[in-house]
């Protein structure tokens, strides 16, 4: 449960909280061990929400409560073979599940369950109305998981499995994808590179791990065009970042029409990060918020769920979330 948030369960009727910004959390992500010396660790999210505490924004979310993601809707992505792979590698206390980035412990599939299905919640609460969008701070992070291999920090891409959830349960054909994260999100783009429902824009650093995602890389059969992504030298900043969102984002997320948008929200994009080498700043991170959550209050009544990728310095993580939290809700007409 959400400390000091709102349970979805006991918030006010729908009328009442029609513009409201929802938070998925759950202490259970903190058990997700990576182990000393590793950069994604608990700290992550223990340095959001005590910020958010801190700053007084976590008693103006609205708390949503994760659900563990079942085998059926992890196979939507991953194979079935993998997730009974992961499963077992936990509890047999293995300590990685790739050549050494993606570290684990005997809570981690519980965790990875917990965050593939948070995100799925988040999207059940928008669609029902209980909330207008939502920021999911969970843990492990997703958007490098292939459909049969961890990679970078990853075990479940937990926003491909929100895509399928939300064309297989709500019906929605068209989805937009927005990764901000410094590192290329080369799983989901795997997951969807032939899937002309789905149109996602990725905005990275390269040359940088995982060495994917060239201008050339655009899609396959009926989703030619469906990839944009959008490949960023070191020291690229936020007018590099805002340029291509307004020129190159925005035509193309207008004539696509999304039903829902969801974004993979790295922050390690941050001047401060220690993972990266690009100079977004933490107001950089609000602006580009703004311009995602307009097109969605354009196109699909502000539908809109955000998941946590990367960023590995606590403070200007937990400042970069809470500023990307305040657009959300100043987007929807709630005080910043």
């Amino acid at each position: 449960m959400n400390p000091g948030g709102e349970n979805t369960g006991s918030s006010p009727p729908a009328a009442a909280r029609r513009w409201r910004t929802g938070l998925v959390y759950d202490p259970v992500y903190l058990l997700h061990d990576t182990g000393s010396g590793h950069p994604e660790k608990a700290g992550r999210l223990t340095a959001i929400v005590e910020h958010l505490q801190k700053t007084g924004l976590m008693e103006k979310l609205v708390a949503i409560e994760p659900g563990a993601a079942t085998a059926g809707q992890l196979e939507a992505v991953h194979s079935k073979l993998y997730v009974e792979w992961v499963a077992q590698a936990c509890r047999e206390g293995e300590t990685c599940l790739d050549a050494g980035d993606t570290r684990v412990s005997s809570h981690s599939y519980e965790a990875a369950l917990l965050a593939a299905g948070g995100v799925m919640v988040a999207c059940d609460a928008v669609m029902a109305g209980q909330v207008v969008n939502a920021f999911c701070a969970v843990r492990p992070p997703g958007h490098h998981a292939r459909r049969d291999r961890a990679m970078g920090f990853c075990i479940f891409n937990n926003i491909a499995v929100a895509v399928r959830h939300l064309q297989r349960k709500h019906k929605i054909e068209r989805v937009l994808i927005v990764d901000w994260d410094v590192h290329h999100g080369n799983g989901t783009q795997e997951t969807f590179y032939e899937d002309p429902g789905v149109l996602r824009f990725d905005l990275h650093q390269s040359p940088h791990y995982p060495g994917s995602g060239s201008v050339s890389e655009r899609g396959a059969g009926n989703a030619v065009g469906r990839q944009i992504n959008v490949p960023l030298s070191a020291g690229a900043d936020d007018a590099d970042f805002l340029k291509a969102m307004e020129t190159m984002l925005c035509p193309a997320a207008i004539e696509f029409e999304p039903q829902f948008v969801l974004v993979s929200a790295g922050f390690d994009a941050h001047r401060d990060d220690p993972l990266g080498g690009l100079r977004v700043t933490t107001e950089g991170f609000a602006r580009m918020t703004e311009i995602v959550a307009g097109i969605a209050m354009r196109c699909c009544k502000g539908r809109l769920v955000s998941t946590l990728e990367g960023g590995y310095r606590f403070e200007s993580l937990a400042a970069s979330v809470e500023a990307h939290l305040r657009a959300l809700m100043a987007a929807w007409g709630r005080p910043r």
